[in-house]
């Protein structure tokens, strides 16, 4: 990991007292938003994703983790990709979602419904 990262991971960690979800830092930006693909959301996800793999979180702490950080509808599928894995298949996708649902984070239902909403992407800019 970089130096620069390692001082952004310090000082997330000072504040928030782990490295938080992209959410949490830009609570305005879906996930497809051009926010995660430059500046600093592209630096943020980039620095969450080298601490989150330095973590070794087994199957348990993950889902503790997104519990402290519940992701809003929109981010389900995100959640689902750091807890299990991308899915291969549809099925699999189904299962998975069905395992956020059981956990109680939302639905693949509510995910469609939000992810179909054009208002979710009014705010790109």
């Amino acid at each position: 990991m970089e130096a620069w990262q390692q001082e952004e991971i310090s000082k997330l960690e000072s504040k928030y007292g782990t490295v938080p979800p992209p959410w949490v830092i830009f609570p305005n930006q879906h996930p497809y938003s051009m926010c995660w693909s430059m500046g600093t959301g592209e630096a943020h996800v980039i620095i969450w994703s080298d601490w989150w793999e330095e973590q070794n979180y087994s199957e348990a702490e993950k889902i503790d983790y997104f519990r402290q950080w519940k992701p809003p509808v929109c981010w389900l599928e995100w959640m689902i990709d750091a807890v299990w894995e991308p899915a291969e298949d549809d099925e699999e996708e189904i299962a998975n979602f069905a395992k956020v649902e059981a956990l109680g984070f939302g639905s693949k239902a509510d995910f469609d419904r939000v992810m179909n909403d054009p208002k979710l992407f009014e705010s790109e800019f």
